[in-house]
């Protein structure tokens, strides 16, 4: 028979203690669930707790075994939704009702403060689908995660050599914020995502912006990681490509390859490729103890598949963007 859960919300700042003991559940849940990923570092983890998101109020909760960690946008455009960001049990916790306890508080929250909607990103084939679907949420954007091995992926562009650049195209690197120069630019680029696949989420798109592109780099760099940007410029002043890679913990083995853009205008010459390859580069001369870099794609974005099969990205995991409508009933 479950157990009666009792869920507290996490004070802000969270301690050094409860920062642990958050991270013991991800860790846990995570060597069961995902054992081909490393385990969460603490300053990972004291970074997303400590420092609120740049779009919108967090709140995080905490049961015996379980967290859950709930964004509630308040970017101007999307305070009719959130994003549920984190529920996870430790698998010595579960079918006790810690799940199910922490998302009656999300729940609660969401109702409190008027949202019609929350996404979530979810592994495919675990229990987190499961979960998922039992409360009604819908996989409206299939992507699936990408895994490189860094080490690997080097050898082979030392064996091979850098590619050759279209004609008319520099590359640039930004470690940290890009540079005031370059960031409208980035900006006008990273609008360039507009026309990628997003499913029927209930999210409104926001206009980028040099200040927003920076907001967005700050919170990196304040929750303690690591971000660069590589790009392809033209003589014009143009970003015809860009790409990010984020490393939650400078000193851990896996980055997050962000974004990758090509600009309408500028597809076709091999932009794309020539940025992750610059950036393979540079994280592996950067961070030596970097071991992997993932990436979540949208299964129908067959252009930026092909890029990365042709990177030795290959698919590990399928993965789905849920959202759940929300009824006071339901």
């Amino acid at each position: 028979m479950p157990i009666t859960q009792q869920v507290t919300e996490l004070p802000a700042p969270p301690s050094d203690s409860e920062v642990d003991a958050w991270r013991s559940v991800l860790a846990a849940a995570r060597g069961l669930d995902l054992p081909q990923l490393p385990p969460p570092t603490t300053a990972e983890v004291a970074g997303r707790l400590r420092v609120p998101p740049a779009r919108g109020r967090a709140v995080h909760w905490a049961t015996d075994g379980g967290v859950a960690s709930l964004i509630l946008f308040t970017d101007g455009s999307n305070e009719h939704t959130a994003h549920l960001d984190e529920l996870a049990v430790r698998p010595d916790a579960r079918r006790r009702g810690a799940g199910t306890a922490l998302w009656q508080r999300v729940r609660e929250e969401l109702l409190a403060q008027g949202r019609t909607s929350v996404s979530a990103e979810v592994d495919l084939g675990g229990p987190g689908e499961a979960f998922a679907r039992s409360l009604g949420f819908e996989n409206l954007l299939p992507m699936g995660w990408y895994a490189q091995d860094v080490p690997a992926a080097s050898a082979e562009r030392a064996r091979t050599g850098p590619p050759a650049l279209a004609p008319g195209y520099e590359l640039h690197c930004w470690p940290g914020l890009i540079p005031d120069a370059w960031a409208r630019a980035a900006a006008v680029a990273h609008g360039s995502m507009d026309d990628a696949p997003s499913g029927d989420l209930d999210q409104r798109i926001q206009t980028w912006s040099a200040e927003r592109l920076h907001a967005a780099h700050r919170l990196i760099l304040a929750r303690g990681g690591a971000v660069t940007t590589v790009a392809a410029v033209t003589p014009q002043g143009e970003v015809a490509a860009y790409t990010e890679l984020v490393l939650p913990d400078p000193a851990g083995e896996r980055a997050l390859q962000y974004d990758t853009v090509v600009t309408p205008g500028h597809r076709g010459h091999g932009l794309g490729r020539a940025v992750k390859l610059r950036m393979l580069a540079e994280a592996a001369a950067r961070h030596p103890s970097l071991r992997r870099i993932d990436t979540s794609v949208a299964d129908e974005n067959t252009p930026m598949l092909a890029v990365n099969a042709a990177l030795g990205y290959r698919r590990e995991r399928a993965a789905g963007y849920f959202q759940l409508t929300l009824r006071p009933s339901s």
